[in-house]
């Protein structure tokens, strides 16, 4: 399918708000009032299978995630996931309870406007990626972290490493906390060999000045992930000296079960916090920078006049498009499409678009109907089923 659309390039310094769709077989264009076209939103750290809720952490603030992630297992949230579905030690999440519920974490990203994520979980089987409603990156190294090491599944970091060839990123976490512990782990990984420019570093609360310094020099990226941070922590990483120094940053959400309910929750977060970082740069951190981090074609953070196969079309509610950002809502978003197929928006538009093989639900949200791919309503229903009882997730529009 092509879609052209007279804008000029639209790039992570330039968003517009009049929209002139041409689209195939439905006369010269399709104009779209009020409506602002972004990039596609890109997530670069999440845990789709830990996407439940409430959040877990009745020992608050702690010194280090490694001692939240026991504490956790105690929590109502992850018994309660685990009646639906309990890790046996496999990180098989191709088992078909453990597969909806990476697909509801799937479908919490699409309904935020992220047309793409990185899941840091084991590599799966492709069968795993290609029953996700968005792109789920699946060209990736990863270990848990220096510390725990990848108990999860996966080789030793130093071998992970090797795997990416230096292409596909190395993820990891690294520095989550505020203790000695967390404050050597650093070191510990340049020791180890293991900071190169293809390795993104998750968190990074406990990184100083000097290591910030030496990610920039690097050309390494870390995924910033405040409201997982400040939740868990109390503290964040230091953004600004890494703005200043010219670091590769990303955002990511973390999963529900400690961090923000969505990737514009968290830019609400930094907004609180940070006020002096404008929002021109949480978008390209959410955009062009995460292409960089995550080894992706820089097309998916430009949208093209010639052929839009990559399209976040949003209500205008504020004049500034950035600005208008903090307005994105699962009502709000008209049109999502990722490669050249819609994922979700406005059912109005399923009649000009081709929908190849692709199969969709309809339902309505406040006073619109809309169209997604696949069914999220039947995984609602069978963790429901599962659980005997309703269960609200407020990342879903239904």
């Amino acid at each position: 399918m092509k879609i052209t659309c007279g804008l000029g390039v639209l790039n992570p310094d330039s968003v517009q708000a009049s929209i002139d769709l041409n689209l195939p077989g439905e006369g010269p264009s399709l104009k779209i009032p009020k409506s602002i076209a972004y990039a596609p939103l890109i997530n670069s750290h999440d845990h789709l299978i830990g996407n439940w809720v409430p959040r877990a952490g009745d020992n608050r603030p702690y010194a280090n995630s490694h001692i939240w992630v026991e504490d956790m297992k105690d929590s109502f949230a992850f018994q309660e996931r685990s009646r639906f579905w309990h890790n046996d030690g496999s990180f098989n999440l191709l088992e078909p309870n453990a597969l909806n519920v990476a697909r509801l974490g799937a479908y919490k990203n699409l309904f935020s406007g992220c047309g793409i994520v990185h899941d840091h979980a084991p590599r799966q089987q492709d069968e795993y990626y290609n029953a996700m409603p968005i792109k789920v990156l699946k060209d990736f190294r990863q270990c848990h972290s220096i510390t725990l090491g990848n108990w999860w599944g996966g080789g030793i970091p130093e071998e992970e490493l090797a795997l990416s060839r230096g292409k596909e990123p190395f993820i990891i976490h690294l520095g989550e906390g505020i203790d000695d512990i967390t404050r050597g782990e650093f070191a510990l990984l340049e020791e180890r060999n293991l900071l190169a420019p293809n390795t993104m570093m998750i968190h990074g609360i406990a990184f100083n000045r000097k290591e910030i310094e030496r990610i920039a020099q690097v050309g390494a990226t870390v995924c910033w992930c405040p409201g997982s941070n400040y939740y868990l922590i109390g503290k964040t990483f230091d953004i600004m000296s890494a703005l200043r120094l010219g670091a590769n940053v990303v955002i990511g959400t973390d999963s529900t079960m400690s961090g923000e309910v969505n990737l514009i929750a968290e830019f609400a977060v930094i907004r609180e916090h940070f006020p002096q970082i404008s929002l021109r740069e949480l978008y390209r951190m959410v955009t062009l920078n995460a292409t960089k981090a995550l080894n992706l074609k820089p097309e998916y953070a430009l949208l093209s006049p010639q052929n839009t196969r990559h399209l976040l079309l949003l209500d205008q509610v504020e004049g500034n498009p950035f600005e208008n950002l903090l307005a994105l809502e699962m009502n709000a978003i008209k049109l999502l499409m990722i490669d050249g197929v819609p994922l979700y928006g406005d059912s109005e538009y399923l009649d000009f678009l081709d929908e190849s093989d692709a199969e969709y639900t309809i339902f309505r949200t406040g006073n619109r109907e809309k169209f997604v791919i696949g069914d999220p309503l039947e995984i609602n229903d069978l963790i429901d089923a599962a659980l005997g009882y309703h269960k609200d997730f407020p990342f879903l529009p239904f």
